[in-house]
């Protein structure tokens, strides 16, 4: 069927639905008709996520009813009637549209038998996790796009553990998905229906509350502790996201009572209107907090992102008179060192993270005699892995985190918790400010101690079916011939995860890569650095990982600058 044939069916369908109608007729004002029909929605394993529109290849209540119907398909074939009595929870964030997506996936559950458990009201996706696990649902759905722009929306998945459905799961998923031939013919009940069925749970203040004391027993009840943290100067901004009650509430409960949030980011905002982007790994997203910062003398700026599952972190340092923005690969560190330096001494502890982030955080894991376990980029592995070490007598669960500021130090939830992360973070800074230091210069003691490692992301956007051709023919070209120089360093080795294969350059050996298939490739150089290439799985872009280690600030640096500077040029070769 032609994309022309498709459009002329969703228009016989707007007939009767007014809403529908207008947001076809604002597409074909724009000119961008086509693009909104020529193909559909991608159901991958981060689930879907794209821009709010009508369409086929656009977010809106009929492509969120193909993909609820698609998961409440699998769940029943994977569990039967024992899906339907478990339920599904489902939670949201302030994005346009969200709420009604969440009745729409009600709806559509709700005709398959299935008990639903709502968010009375935008909820954090840790939470979410965390109610899947309390309630002992079958699953969960978030709508959320993350940090994606205001024009986006999506729906994620999560599984009986609380974690993302890993790839094996995802493509039986995305099989019932795809199964779904009219998206505009799935059969929906009524939310009346549904609580007459007792099909319809609302969840509110209990499961905050629940949520609330797992994250207060992260730190230690003494009172020598609540006075420091009493001291510590912080601006806390959710970026008018998910993260704002529960923190403001959190931080104050656990002894934190010097903290200042930023008003004008507090307030839920679909359009996120103080904010470019609603990124904390973007320091742009730290302007009004910074401002804020600077008139009320705080130690450090913490943002998290719409559905807080990521926390960005900003340092005031004396010596440059400004605040010094931490990479998510920097916040990772002193998270896992603070956590293993505290943590009795034991055998089989494994820490895990992904094979786009930093090496620095390995080194410290193997100081404290703890293995690292590398997955591919995205928290699902990890959680997986989580979920496979709980069962285990030999090894266990000691931290999880990823570069793209994603952390998680107890396994109550199965998703990077934003609010585990404030916490802990912040406890750590004021444990530095009672020894008159910083986050600063503890960072700077574990370059000095492991070697200076230093990060940065080349990300290339490029929207639409030509974007995503453009982004193929990169990857295509390193594959075809791989680099023997980048950035003036040998290129050693490469990883292909596509075909699974380790190659050695200089000899041609090659080994056998024991993680799951993958478009993505990674390239070892001689002094220790390396760079990845991957194309993203939820975003229109590809993203290209950089990686320097030296044995000072200043040679990490000109390591990562010209390695990145190389890059750039190669890859904008191939992109207009």
């Amino acid at each position: 069927m032609s994309w022309y044939e498709t459009y002329r069916q969703w228009e016989l369908e707007a007939e009767k639905n007014p809403a529908l109608k207008a947001k076809l007729e604002a597409a074909a004002a724009e000119e961008e008709l086509e693009d909104c029909f020529y193909t559909s929605l991608s159901f991958g394993t981060g689930g879907m996520r794209g821009r709010l529109g009508p369409g086929p290849n656009r977010m809106n209540a009929y492509t969120v009813r193909k993909a609820a119907s698609g998961f409440g398909a699998y769940l029943l074939h994977q569990s039967g009637a024992d899906a339907k009595e478990k339920g599904v929870v489902i939670a949201y964030d302030p994005r346009h549209e969200s709420e009604n997506f969440v009745v729409e996936s009600a709806k559509v559950l709700g005709a398959l038998g299935i008990q639903v458990h709502l968010f009375t009201g935008i909820r954090p996706t840790p939470e979410l996790s965390f109610a899947v696990r309390e309630l002992g649902a079958a699953g969960g759905i978030m709508l959320t796009a993350s940090h994606n722009p205001s024009s986006d929306n999506g729906f994620k998945v999560y599984g009986e553990d609380g974690g993302q459905l890993v790839p094996a799961q995802s493509e039986q998923l995305t099989g019932f998905v795809e199964r779904i031939e009219d998206e505009l013919q799935i059969e929906t009940i009524a939310p009346e229906e549904m609580k007459a069925q007792g099909l319809w749970h609302e969840l509110g203040k209990d499961m905050d509350e629940a949520y609330m004391r797992h994250l207060l027993q992260l730190l230690p009840d003494r009172e020598d502790a609540k006075a420091k943290r009493s001291q510590l100067k912080v601006v806390f901004t959710p970026l008018h996201g998910t993260a704002a009650r529960l923190a403001a509430d959190i931080f104050n409960r656990s002894g934190f009572h010097a903290v200042e949030t930023v008003t004008e980011q507090m307030v839920e905002d679909p359009d996120f209107s103080t904010v470019t982007s609603p990124n904390p790994e973007d320091p742009a997203a730290f302007a009004y907090a910074k401002r804020q910062g600077f008139a009320q003398g705080a130690d450090v700026l913490l943002a998290t992102d719409p559905d807080a599952d990521r926390v960005g972190a900003a340092v005031f340092s004396e010596k440059a008179d400004d605040y010094v923005y931490l990479t998510g690969n920097e916040t990772g560190a002193l998270l896992l060192e603070a956590a293993l330096s505290t943590q009795e001494a034991s055998t089989g502890g494994v820490m895990l993270n992904t094979i786009v982030t930093s090496d620095l955080g390995e080194k410290i894991a193997a100081a404290y005699g703890v293995d690292t376990w590398k997955t591919l980029t995205g928290f699902k592995f990890i959680a997986a892995h989580i979920e496979a070490l709980s069962q285990a007598d030999d090894a266990s669960f000691v931290f999880g985190y990823e570069e793209s500021f994603g952390y998680l130090a107890a396994p109550f939830v199965r998703d990077k918790d934003a609010l585990q992360a404030l916490l802990l973070l912040s406890e750590l800074a004021a444990e530095e400010k009672a020894r008159g230091r910083s986050l600063l210069d503890k960072l700077e003691e574990l370059y000095e101690q492991y070697g200076w490692h230093k990060e940065r992301t080349l990300s290339v956007t490029r929207e639409g079916r030509h974007g995503g051709q453009e982004i193929a023919a990169v990857m295509e070209a390193f594959r075809e011939s791989y680099p023997e120089i980048a950035g003036g360093q040998v290129v050693t080795s490469v990883e292909d995860y596509s075909t699974g294969r380790m190659t050695e350059l200089s000899t041609g050996t090659v080994h056998t890569l024991k993680l799951p298939v993958s478009n993505v490739l990674k390239f070892h150089l001689e002094n220790g650095g390396w760079f990845c290439l991957r194309p993203s799985g939820t975003e229109p872009k590809l993203k290209v990982y950089c990686a320097a280690v030296g044995n000072s600030r200043t040679e990490a640096e000109q390591q990562l600058d010209d390695l990145y500077r190389d890059l750039s040029e190669r890859i904008h070769a191939y992109v207009t």
